[in-house]
């Protein structure tokens, strides 16, 4: 590929140029608080025209093809003395759509981030430098997710693949995730911990299964329901159609006995490895036709089975949703739509099992969590695939 394509100019992203303000004070405000708790190495801070400059390539880089492939990039903005051990090249090429779409398969594994940082010269052109699997804390991350969809994100802790999402981009869409989401009413636990969720590489004490298994549901692309039961109830079978097809007798208590062992145990490769296998099995079964069902000790119940509505139970007209973004707004809906089928007998379901919880993914992307709320006296479905791209 010539020079000459590396310099074409496109035509600017708009929502690039929207966000990067409002991403700039973001960071600036997360890095300040961080140097008061700790002298700890932090992340250099990402200014406007960086973000927008990070932005705009990786959109219309998304948009192009390699050898028939869409690219999936993560770029992390840094230095390479704040990388670790990095992979640096000898010349740093121009932050362009070309070399982001030539270079996005050796990087398209998870962890794996493309280095961006200011030229060596005077200017403040951006280069891409090498790559990089360490990046310090609050660094900012632009990850591709599939043409025109970018999730701006950082790293928040010490483990190296836990990340918190900041905005999602969408064509000209742009949602800022609110941390505050989880102080809405009847906010359930699981997306609490969405709200500051990592990615699949684990610790003991990042090993949500819920979350977990939500983002291995939405990964197989296929759709699927998820019903949490409370260990030990019965009740749940008055709104399932008998006889169930896939009925697991006794209870299969892999993922269980797994997250019965201890933090010792769970911060072991091995254990990780078992854990992630184990969700990604469970996962896999809510591509089935019908539901899965799991208590909440992560014992499987059922799969594919048929939702129905309990006998003496009211019909489900409506429910309250939100999306954990800044400026939401709650809105009242019928089920149907929210995606169809699937999500209207999820949201019967929990009508009619308010001690449940069901997690139900689309074929699209999107991802609701159904669940009762005692204050509205209604289900209430939880918008979240902002949190789990």
């Amino acid at each position: 590929m010539s020079e000459h394509l590396d310099s074409i100019t496109l035509p600017a992203y708009p929502a690039a140029r929207a966000v990067a303000a409002t991403v700039e004070a973001y960071f600036a405000s997360h890095l300040a608080e961080a140097r008061q708790r700790s002298p700890r190495q932090l992340a250099p801070e990402p200014d406007a025209a960086a973000v927008e400059a990070i932005i705009d390539a990786a959109f219309w880089a998304s948009l192009r093809r390699e050898e028939g492939y869409a690219p999936k990039i993560s770029l992390a903005f840094l230095p390479p003395e704040q990388a670790g051990q990095p992979l640096t090249f000898e010349r740093w090429f121009p932050l362009t759509p070309p070399v982001l779409s030539r270079l996005a398969p050796a990087v398209e594994r998870p962890g794996i981030h493309l280095g961006v940082w200011r030229n060596h010269d005077e200017s403040s052109d951006l280069r891409v430098w090498g790559t990089t699997r360490s990046i310090p804390k609050l660094c900012f991350v632009l990850e591709v997710i599939e043409p025109g969809l970018l999730v701006v994100k950082y790293r928040r802790g010490q483990e190296q693949g836990k990340y918190v999402n900041v905005a999602v981009l969408k064509g000209d869409q742009i949602k800022m995730v609110d941390e505050a989401g989880s102080g809405l009413p009847d906010c359930p636990e699981l997306v609490t911990s969405l709200l500051s969720f990592g990615s699949r590489t684990l610790t003991s004490d990042s090993a949500n299964v819920l979350v977990q298994l939500s983002v291995s549901m939405r990964a197989h692309g296929r759709g699927g329901s998820l019903l949490v039961i409370p260990q030990g109830s019965e009740t749940w079978r008055q709104s399932i159609l008998q006889p169930v097809s896939y009925l697991v007798t006794p209870p299969f208590s892999e993922l269980a006995a797994l997250m019965r062992q201890s933090a010792v145990e769970k911060s072991q490769p091995i254990w990780q490895e078992g854990f992630i296998d184990a969700v990604d099995g469970i996962a896999g079964l809510t591509a089935v036709d019908g539901a899965a069902l799991i208590s909440d000790q992560y014992e499987l119940l059922a799969f594919g089975a048929k939702i129905g509505r309990r006998d003496g139970g009211a019909q489900i007209e409506q429910v309250i949703v939100t999306e954990p973004i800044v400026d939401g707004v709650a809105t009242i809906v019928h089920p149907l739509e929210l995606g169809g089928t699937r999500h209207l007998s999820a949201a019967q379901f929990v009508q009619d099992q308010p001690d449940c919880v069901a997690l139900v993914a689309s074929v699209d992307g999107r991802f609701t969590i159904f669940a009762w709320s005692p204050c509205e006296h209604m289900v209430h479905a939880h918008r979240v695939e902002t949190l789990l791209m």
